[in-house]
């Protein structure tokens, strides 16, 4: 018997409202695992300004890093709102880790486009997000784009972040001969972050659900002992910095609709599309709360809490908001409802008046680099499922994932898996399984390899 076929009264409003009762739960219980969820991503609120900021790799091209940690938290508390409210999910939302790297390093970096211009794109896809969650194209679009190739643009994608981490900590630097090659691993930061991946990997095998925000914070207190991190300057602060970043989307919105702004937007909606799908189906799955059918219920309004995020994301202040697979971590602490996600958003709520003691993990790529780096390998796991023994997957599979890290761009390997794909589908004499949409893809990225990319 499921949890869903217990159907006891429910207690009160609260009770009745999320249906707690009725999926085998209590109100103790949602407040618990809403908690846990929040341990276990709550690492977000260091690495994303780390990733955009200014006091980062991005410099004077990034976006003022106190905005960008209050816009981290207010997007996370909108977002996991409206996905508990209005979905009654347990799921909790915040910018996604391989969407911001994308934000920052092909977009802003690669493509030269100012953080300004960047988040108008954001918010574009957040619109076109929600127009796709309510209507249902959203199943045409789900059905176009083969399984085999949202797996390689996850992995991808984990490479990716995972390879940055290695960078900022210098456990791998550039080289003329060979591209890259290994750190000195006699230098304080890299040895630093050697330890926190170490911590980290431990503290994951050992099933911790707050692995990685622990693995932070022993990396923290490790180098403000060796003197390689500094102190905070304080504890707590009111929340500010937005007033440089809200609506600055909404202003440079004009400068969204241009030939490289257009692969900018659909990379962002691509990935974060099937990303939040994938997470909400894999966490309703393991919370026992998919239909008969293995259909979400309230798919439409899941999937718009997370098009919400991103688009109230971007108009305060950062990238792509999405569902996070971390709360599972919830999930498996006995989260089944909507009052798990708003507890988890009450947390955010409470974090962003702690920005001092974030502000010295973000300014400390040592510290932060760990975190990267593990999310990575969590997100490469996606691998094991692509079909490797069929050279049609194979090839366009592999070429995705390995285009990303080695020219430093998540579009570059998303346009060429999809541009390759078809080709292989008609070698393979399967034409007919090739949806009209691939065709469509693989014209605008052709385009956008001779005229757009880098």
């Amino acid at each position: 018997m499921t949890t869903t076929d217990v159907q006891p009264e429910p207690t009160g409003r609260v009770d009745g409202y999320f249906g707690i009762s009725r999926l085998g739960s209590t109100v103790r219980r949602e407040i618990m695992a809403g908690t846990v969820t929040f341990l276990a991503m709550s690492y977000v609120l260091a690495v994303n300004p780390a990733v955009l900021g200014d006091h980062g790799p991005l410099g004077a091209r990034g976006i003022p890093t106190q905005a960008v940690f209050t816009a981290t938290a207010v997007a996370a508390v909108v977002g996991t709102l409206v996905m508990g409210l209005w979905a009654r999910y347990p799921v909790a939302l915040a910018p996604g880790m391989g969407l911001n790297a994308f934000f920052a390093y092909s977009v802003v970096l690669g493509m030269g486009i100012p953080w300004q211009e960047a988040l108008s794109g954001t918010l574009l896809s957040g619109v076109i997000f929600f127009v796709l969650a309510i209507t249902r194209i959203r199943e045409k679009i789900i059905d176009a784009i083969p399984l085999q190739m949202k797996l390689a643009v996850g992995a991808g994608i984990g490479m990716f972040v995972a390879f940055l981490g290695l960078k900022n900590s210098g456990i791998v630097v550039a080289s003329d001969a060979t591209l890259v090659h290994l750190g000195d691993f006699t230098a304080g930061g890299t040895l630093l972050a050697l330890f926190g991946l170490l911590v980290t990997v431990v503290f994951l095998v050992l099933g911790w659900h707050g692995a990685v925000l622990y693995g932070i914070v022993a990396t923290t207190v490790v180098g403000v002992v060796s003197g390689l991190v500094h102190l905070p300057h304080g504890v707590v602060d009111t929340p500010h910095g937005l007033d440089r970043t809200f609506g600055q989307a909404i202003v440079h919105l004009p400068h969204a609709f241009t030939g490289q702004m257009a692969i900018v937007v659909l990379t962002m909606l691509f990935v974060d599309f099937f990303d939040a799908s994938g997470t909400l189906i894999g966490i309703a799955n393991q919370a026992g709360l998919l239909g008969e059918d293995g259909k979400l219920p309230r798919a439409a309004q899941a999937l718009a809490a997370d098009s919400i995020g991103t688009t109230a994301g971007a108009i305060i202040g950062t990238s792509t908001t999405t569902a996070y697979v971390e709360s599972t971590a919830g999930v498996s602490a006995g989260g089944r409802t909507g009052l798990t996600a708003v507890t988890t958003a009450c947390w955010f709520a409470v974090a962003m008046f702690f920005f001092p003691v974030f502000a010295v993990v973000a300014g400390a790529p040592a510290v932060t680099a760990p975190a990267l780096i593990v999310v990575g390998v969590l997100m490469a796991r996606a691998l094991g499922d692509i079909e490797w023994n069929k050279l049609e997957y194979a090839i366009p599979a592999f070429l995705t994932v390995i285009m990303m890290p080695l020219t430093y761009s998540i579009a570059n390997g998303i346009a060429m898996g999809l541009l390759f794909y078809p080709v292989v589908m008609v070698a393979k004499r399967r034409i007919r399984e090739v949806h009209p949409v691939m065709w469509v893809l693989m014209l605008v990225f052709l385009g956008y390899f001779f005229f757009l990319a880098d």
